[in-house]
């Protein structure tokens, strides 16, 4: 079982993780949900398209413009208290590495803090447990944070994700964390080349066999584009690909950006496991 927020989500459940990037130089939007109206429009569409968390980012992930701790917090905190407002069912989780921002952010009502660098600022996770709030253990490869990968090696990068997010995570229920409130993420691109992205595609049953519930961010990545060589905009086909093999290994959180099309990939996948009955069921019964 998995508990975030007031919501419980079932061993078999695949749950949408929508983003919502309050920055206005995000790669994949360019800033569309900066302002409040447009970003409020879009959780609005993402719940009704099947989310169950709504993701808000208030800086970029890779590297641009410096924000400071009290501008991530602008972005970010009146954003989170009134989507709380409006929806008070919804998971609210904030993508964020740093303490200071997690401590504001639990304070307007999030349930989850998605750390995408791996744990960069311990205290984050310290922030977590006295909230009583969820976190995402990401391996980043000890990548400094808004930095990319340069000539990155690994002798086994499953194993290396292994020893990472389960430290992590063991480290965040000592802590205090509950263990249903935790996640891990093998990072898809963060301190990754491609292959290794693929690969930890291609064994992510390590992951899932730890027990753990385990995240994916896969939305339109670099990994996406470089395996097909496609630009942003044209990586969707690629990414639902790489989301059904997900999965179909068991991943449990699918962090995205089309909501309604990640939503009949993961009910098809459901569907054939037998974890889920189809929507209709008519042909050759008539």
């Amino acid at each position: 079982m998995l508990r975030l927020g007031r919501r419980q989500f079932d061993t078999h459940e695949p749950v949408i993780m929508a983003i919502v990037n309050r920055t206005p130089d995000s790669f994949y939007d360019q800033g569309a949900t900066f302002r409040d109206e447009p970003a409020l429009d879009r959780v609005e569409q993402a719940v009704s398209e099947g989310a169950a968390i709504i993701d808000v980012g208030g800086v970029k992930a890779g590297p641009g413009e410096e924000v400071s701790a009290a501008e991530e917090v602008r972005r970010t905190v009146g954003f989170v208290a009134e989507v709380r407002r409006r929806h008070p069912d919804v998971v609210i989780s904030v993508d964020t590495w740093r303490h200071e921002v997690g401590e504001a952010v639990c304070e307007a009502g999030a349930d989850l803090l998605n750390d995408a660098w791996g744990g960069v600022d311990p205290k984050l996770a310290e922030v977590a447990a006295r909230y009583g709030v969820g976190l995402v253990c990401t391996h980043a490869g000890g990548a400094e944070p808004r930095t990319r990968p340069h000539r990155i090696a690994y002798d086994d990068v499953m194993a290396d994700i292994l020893r990472v997010t389960l430290g992590l995570a063991e480290r965040a229920a000592a802590l205090g964390v509950r263990r249903d409130a935790i996640l891990i993420d093998p990072g898809h691109d963060f301190g990754k080349n491609t292959r290794h992205s693929l690969e930890a595609t291609r064994r992510l049953d390590e992951m899932t066999a730890t027990g753990w519930p385990v995240l994916v961010s896969l939305s339109n990545k670099d990994f996406v584009g470089e395996t097909l060589d496609k630009p942003v905009r044209e990586r969707l086909i690629g990414t639902l690909a790489t989301t059904a093999v997900s999965a179909w290994l068991g991943a449990r959180v699918y962090r995205v950006h089309e909501v309604a099309e990640t939503r009949q990939v993961l009910d098809m996948v459901a569907t054939i496991a037998g974890h889920r009955a189809p929507a209709v069921a008519r042909r050759g019964l008539a």
